[in-house]
């Protein structure tokens, strides 16, 4: 009898242990691809036996994903507003946390996007336009509240392309699916990308792109999730996204292009 009672101790208690020390899991906005990856790298270069697993994708599809089940530890939103969700329906333990505060971008690799305007948008030699997906991406809602403050959205509907993320985004714009497009900046501070100039939105014409993060429900008891999350505000973290553009929550606005 005490033999089955340890077995079945045992049984119960094995795919919590397992899920313990697996890797750490982090759902992360599209947005932080690069500068997350960096980021990644300096944490293993600190803690070598600590195994990290990055998803990239929309905030809006990934928030689903993990009130649905997704086996994530970590989730780093492109808006604090999905992290507050998962907190206030249980699926989060802890209270969101502000990150980085992003900013978007006018990025073409046909044209000078420096020299344009979100009104230059409706010159005929602009035919296609691409934004990230406004129904589940912070940054697709955030261009087209610029494209309406500006006055242009209805008479670009025409032209409008959506990528599902804003990094799907950049990849339609870079493979010359549309004349341009408006991505985030850290995409744009991106090597490949900064080869060709672009040109920064005024902040003033959209609600602020004010990015948080939360451990989930799964990552409780995960000693690396707390570990990474403590990370993210170390000084390597907060240089690595400062050089990609994003405005860290503390300290003073300052120009970021």
């Amino acid at each position: 009898m005490h033999l089955r009672l340890l077995l079945l101790t045992l049984v119960l208690l094995l795919p919590g242990l397992a899920h313990a020390s697996g890797p750490l899991t982090i759902a992360a906005a599209s947005d932080l691809r690069f500068a997350l990856d960096e980021i990644v790298e300096a944490y293993r270069e600190e803690y070598p036996d600590d195994r990290v697993r990055v998803t990239y994708g929309s905030s809006g599809r990934m928030t689903t994903q993990i009130l649905n089940g997704a086996p994530y530890d970590l989730f780093f939103s492109a808006d604090i507003a999905y992290p507050k969700r998962l907190h206030a329906e249980g699926a989060a333990v802890t209270e969101p946390s502000v990150y980085a505060i992003g900013r978007i971008v006018l990025w073409s690799n046909r044209m000078d996007a420096s020299e344009l305007t979100l009104e230059d948008l409706t010159r005929d030699d602009i035919r296609r336009v691409a934004i990230a997906s406004p129904t589940h991406a912070p940054y697709g809602v955030r261009a087209k509240e610029a494209l309406q403050a500006a006055g242009v959205w209805d008479a670009l509907q025409p032209k409008i392309v959506n990528g599902d993320n804003i990094a799907q985004t950049a990849r339609m714009v870079q493979a010359g699916g549309a004349d341009t497009g408006i991505i985030a900046l850290s995409l744009a501070e991106f090597p490949d990308l900064a080869e060709h100039p672009h040109y920064l939105i005024d902040d003033a014409l959209h609600e602020p792109l004010t990015q948080g993060f939360v451990i989930t429900r799964r990552g409780a008891d995960k000693d690396t999730a707390h570990r990474f999350a403590g990370f993210m505000g170390r000084d390597t973290a907060r240089e690595i996204m400062q050089r990609y553009g994003f405005e860290m929550p503390g300290e003073p606005k300052g120009d970021t292009d």
